[in-house]
C-alpha cells in the first residue's frame, strides 16, 4: 500500500503570503477586540505596513531565486520564479498606492457606507452616518483580496489557481457594494460583479475537469508534458484548454466578456475600483501568461484564430465605447478594456519577450489607473447651497478644471498621456514593448489594429485635457471666483476644507494619504517613460517560468 509522503514547506518562500494573510486574519480579530475609537487607526497602520513588508520580502525572495535559481513549492502547487515574483511585486506595489486612496477621508469622510446592512435610504442607515460608524472591515477585506493575488500568478496547478481566483474575488464582491453614496447603483455593481465571478468561477472548473480527465493530472507540468503525448482525446484538451482561458478573461475583462465591467466600476466606491482595475488585471493576466506558455504552446495554431479574434474585438470595441462615454469613470472602464485587448498582444506573442512586455505594461498601467481614480475621488459635485455631496463623473462637470486646480488637472492629464501611450510617458513603453513582442512573434495584423486603436483611443483622453484646460464652465467666471475665495476662507476659519471650481465641481482636499498616492504614482509614469532600461532589464531576466 502505497503510503502519504508530506510534501517538505520551504517556509522561507511563503513569507509574503504568510505576512499579508496573516495580516488579514489579525484584521478580522481587530475588528471583533479594538475600541471602536482607535481601530480605524489601527486597520490602516496595520494595512499599509504589511503591504510595504510583504514587498520587501519579495524583493528579498527574488535575490534568493537569482542566486539559487526558481524552485517548486508545497509539491508543486505554487512556483517560485522570476515571472512569479515579479508580478507579485507588482501587484504590491499598486495594491500599496491604492490602499493609501483606500484609507484615505477625503473632504472629512471615507467613500464607504458606514453599516453595509442597512436598506438605502433607511432611518437605519441616516442614525449610523449620524452616529459617525465607520466601515473599517474594509481593510483586512482588502488584504485577503491581495493575498489571492500573490497566490494567482505563482499557482502551479489548476485547483491552487482556482482557489487564489475565490480568495480575490470573494472579497471584492462586498467591497464593490460599500459605496457611501449612489447606494442602490453600489450594490447593482457588487451583484453584477459576483454574477460575473460566477460565470467565471463556472467556465474555470469547468475546464479544470475536462484538462483533468485529458491528462489525469491539474499541475501544469504533466499539462504540458500530456499535450503532445495524447492521442485522440484532442478535442476534449481545446475544450478545457478554451474555458480556462474564457474564466481568465471574464476577470481580465476581455470582449465578449466585458458587459458588467464599466457597471461595475461605476457603481463601486472610486478607491475600490481604482484597486481592482489595476491589481485584478495584473493578477489575472501574469496567471494566463503562465498557463499560455506553459501548457497551451503545442496549440498555438488551434487557439490562434479564437485569441487573435478576442484581442480584435477587445481593443476595437473598448476603445469605440470609450469615445461616446460623458462618464468618467465609464470612459476609464472601457479605457481598462481597450488595454486589456493590447496586453493581449504580450500574450500572444509566445516569446519570452512577450512575457517580459506583458508585466512591463502591467507595471504602468497599473500606476495610471490608480493614480487615475485617486484623482476622480477628489472632484465632488455641489448642489445649489454650495454643499458638496458625490462624486462629479460627467465630463461636462470638469469644465475649466485645469485652470482652478492646475495640479490636479496636470496630473490627471498626465496619466491620460501614458493611456494613450505618448513618448516620454510610461504608457509608451509599455505598449512599445508589448507591439515589439507581438512582431517579434509574428502577430503583426494584431500590431496593426492596436495602433489604429491607440489612434482613436488619443481622442477621448484628449478631450478629457481640452476640457479641462480649454473650455469653460457655464457660470460666470468672476462669480465663480468669489465662491472660491469665499470657501476658502471658511477652510481657513476652521470649516470642511473644499476648494470650489464654480457652480458644477468642487475639489474636496485629503488628509495627505490620496496625495502621496497621486505623487507615487505620477513619479512612477515620469521615471519609467524616461528612463525605461531598468525595469525593462529587470522584466527581461525575469521572462522565465519553471518548464
Amino acid at each position: 500500500m502505497n503510503q502519504f509522503v508530506p510534501p517538505s514547506i520551504d517556509w522561507a518562500a511563503l513569507v509574503p503570503l504568510l505576512i499579508v494573510f496573516g495580516a488579514a486574519v489579525l484584521g478580522v480579530l481587530i475588528e471583533a477586540f479594538v475600541k471602536d475609537s482607535v481601530r480605524r487607526v489601527v486597520q490602516v497602520s496595520l494595512s499599509v505596513v504589511t503591504l510595504g513588508a510583504a514587498l520587501v520580502a519579495v524583493a528579498w525572495r527574488w535575490t534568493v531565486v537569482q542566486s539559487q535559481g526558481p524552485a517548486e513549492l508545497m509539491g508543486g502547487a505554487l512556483l517560485e520564479d522570476g515571472p512569479a515574483l515579479l508580478a507579485q511585486g507588482i501587484v504590491l506595489i499598486c495594491a500599496f498606492v491604492g490602499m493609501l486612496v483606500i484609507a484615505d477621508r477625503s473632504g472629512g469622510e471615507d467613500g464607504f457606507t458606514p453599516t453595509a446592512a442597512a436598506v438605502p435610504g433607511s432611518a437605519y442607515e441616516a442614525l449610523a452616518r449620524r452616529m459617525g460608524l465607520v466601515q473599517t472591515e474594509v481593510f483586512p477585506l482588502v488584504l485577503f483580496s491581495v493575498g489571492g493575488m500573490l497566490v494567482f500568478p505563482a499557482a502551479g496547478d489548476l485547483l491552487t489557481l482556482f482557489i487564489a481566483l475565490e480568495v480575490l474575488s470573494l472579497p471584492l464582491y462586498l467591497l464593490a457594494g460599500l459605496a457611501r453614496r449612489r447606494r442602490l447603483l453600489s450594490q447593482e455593481a457588487s451583484l453584477k460583479y459576483f454574477l460575473l465571478g460566477a460565470f467565471s468561477s463556472a467556465f474555470f472548473l469547468m475546464g479544470v475537469a475536462l484538462l483533468y480527465g485529458y491528462s489525469g493530472s491539474v499541475r501544469f507540468a504533466d499539462l504540458a508534458a500530456a499535450v503532445p503525448a495524447m492521442v485522440g482525446m484532442d478535442t476534449v484538451l481545446l475544450a478545457g484548454v478554451v474555458l480556462v482561458l474564457v474564466g481568465l478573461l471574464f476577470k481580465v475583462g476581455a470582449v465578449p466578456f466585458h458587459s458588467w465591467v464599466p457597471d461595475v466600476y461605476q457603481g463601486s466606491p472610486t478607491s475600490i475600483t481604482g484597486f481592482m482595475a489595476a491589481c485584478t488585471k495584473i493578477a489575472a493576466f501574469a496567471a494566463m501568461v503562465r498557463f499560455v506558455y506553459v501548457v497551451a504552446p503545442g496549440l498555438e495554431w488551434d487557439l490562434s484564430p479564437l485569441l487573435w479574434g478576442i484581442a480584435i474585438l477587445t481593443m476595437i470595441v473598448g476603445t469605440v465605447l470609450a469615445i461616446v462615454q460623458s462618464d468618467i469613470k465609464r470612459m476609464l472602464a472601457y479605457s481598462s478594456v481597450a488595454h486589456a485587448g493590447f496586453v493581449l498582444l504580450g500574450v500572444l506573442a509566445l516569446t519570452s519577450s512577450g512575457i517580459s512586455s506583458v508585466l512591463v505594461y502591467l507595471l504602468v498601467y497599473g500606476l495610471a489607473t490608480v493614480g487615475a481614480f485617486a484623482l476622480v475621488s477628489l472632484v465632488r459635485e455641489r448642489d445649489a447651497e454650495g454643499n458638496v455631496t458625490g462624486e462629479a463623473t460627467r465630463l461636462d462637470q470638469w469644465a475649466g478644471l485645469g485652470r482652478r486646480h492646475p495640479v490636479l488637472a496636470v496630473c490627471f492629464t498626465l496619466f491620460l498621456l501614458s493611456f494613450a501611450g505618448i513618448p516620454l510617458t510610461a504608457g509608451f513603453i509599455g505598449k512599445f514593448a508589448v507591439f515589439a513582442a507581438a512582431v517579434e512573434g509574428g502577430a503583426w495584423p494584431l500590431v496593426v489594429v492596436a495602433v489604429l486603436a491607440s489612434a482613436a483611443a488619443a481622442f477621448f483622453y484628449v478631450r478629457v485635457v481640452v476640457l479641462m484646460f480649454f473650455t469653460e464652465p457655464d457660470q460666470d467666471d468672476a462669480a465663480a471666483d468669489e465662491a472660491d475665495r469665499a470657501i476658502d476662507g471658511a477652510a481657513a476659519d476652521g470649516a470642511p476644507a473644499v476648494v470650489s471650481t464654480g457652480v458644477r465641481a468642487a475639489v474636496v482636499q485629503t488628509e495627505g494619504l490620496t496625495a502621496v498616492a497621486v505623487v507615487v504614482c505620477a513619479i512612477g509614469t515620469v521615471v519609467l517613460g524616461v528612463f525605461p532600461t531598468p525595469i525593462l532589464s529587470l522584466a527581461a531576466e525575469a521572462a522565465k517560468f519553471i518548464p
